[in-house]
């Protein structure tokens, strides 16, 4: 079993083209079965960052997932969600 604290150093980079997509900062669970359904994770900040300066999060399901790494998660092709609470809050 892995800990979510051992989760969170690795970085999630996509299979296809290599790209970064940063580190896990939470997990989506189910609470019927209470097996994760997704990795929620920091995006690489990027030049505008998120709303107040935060990063923005992204929600990647768990199916997505290739393989855990000693160091990296390997997702193919992720479906990615971005989380945009906040903007849909001040729209």
């Amino acid at each position: 079993m892995i800990k979510l604290s051992e989760l969170q150093i690795k970085e999630v980079i996509v299979i296809s083209d290599g790209s970064r997509l940063g580190h896990i900062s939470d997990l989506e669970i189910d609470a019927n079965t209470g097996r994760v359904t997704a990795l929620i994770i920091y995006m690489k900040e990027k030049k505008s960052g998120g709303l107040f300066g935060k990063p923005e999060e992204m929600e990647i399901p768990w199916n997505k997932i290739e393989t855990i790494g000693s160091d990296v998660i390997l997702i193919r092709n992720p479906g990615i969600t971005a989380l945009i609470e906040e903007q849909q809050f001040f729209e």
